[in-house]
């Protein structure tokens, strides 16, 4: 059985102990950023990991608290939260890591490459999400919904990667308007690579577009996968995967 590691996050009555798998190789290392209710043993982060132990290279993927073998309850989850936990965990990988962030991972990344003592080797994002509670979900959500999520404090919204939906917290939606990154200038100091679906019915293309244009300052490649769908798992997209893995850390 392939067990997790587990390192605790956070202090006191907040603390959360935060599952990861590490591969030994060498660097710079390959850390996975999840997306929204996501967790570490999805499609794409099992072919990287299979990918990295072919190739010797080191790897790393966690779950974020609620999500998959993590302890803590989804619904205390916020932005802020996560990222706390990705800082952690990329501490882990070594110095200058390469960010893998696969939708509100994409998001992640981005907020903690601000955090890092030194800036990441390298980004791939792929359908990056970033301010998605503010962006994308908010204007969709008719006036009723947003009524029941500022007054009851929650709303189980109908997902088709989950039949039992996501629930979408009033926390989850404030917080997120702190930690908004596309109002400006979006500075990674590395290199990036983005892959998106133009068929991605969550994160719409123009939104990656959006990112590339606000990271200015920075090498951006955007992949655009014209029958590709948000979770861009097929046989080709994980080779693509790969291939942009590799490109960024050379």
């Amino acid at each position: 059985m392939d067990f997790p590691k587990f390192v605790s996050v956070g202090m006191g009555a907040d603390a959360r102990r935060i599952a990861y798998r590490q591969v030994a190789g060498r660097g710079p290392a390959v850390v996975w950023l999840g997306g929204f209710k996501s967790d570490m043993k999805g499609t794409k982060a099992e072919a990287l990991s299979a990918w990295a132990q072919r190739e010797g290279r080191a790897f790393l993927r966690f779950d974020y608290s609620g999500h998959g073998e993590s302890e803590g309850d989804f619904e205390q989850g916020t932005i802020s939260r996560w990222a706390e936990e990705a800082v952690a965990m990329i501490g882990l990988a070594g110095p200058r890591p390469i960010l893998v962030g696969s939708s509100m991972g994409g998001w992640i990344s981005l907020l903690a490459a601000r955090r890092l003592a030194e800036a990441p080797a390298g980004m791939v994002l792929i359908a990056p999400a970033p301010d998605f509670t503010e962006a994308l979900m908010w204007p969709a959500f008719s006036e009723e919904v947003r009524a029941i999520i500022m007054t009851e404090g929650r709303w189980v919204r109908p997902s088709a990667y989950d039949e039992g939906g996501y629930p979408i917290t009033r926390a989850l939606i404030e917080d997120g308007r702190r930690n908004l990154v596309l109002g400006g200038l979006v500075e990674t100091g590395c290199p990036v690579h983005i892959l998106q679906g133009m068929e991605d019915p969550d994160v719409p293309w123009r939104h990656a577009m959006l990112l590339a244009e606000k990271i200015a300052r920075d090498d951006v490649v955007v992949t655009l996968i014209k029958d590709g769908d948000h979770r861009l798992s097929r046989p080709e997209d994980l080779e693509r995967l790969e291939a942009a893995v590799v490109a960024i850390g050379t």
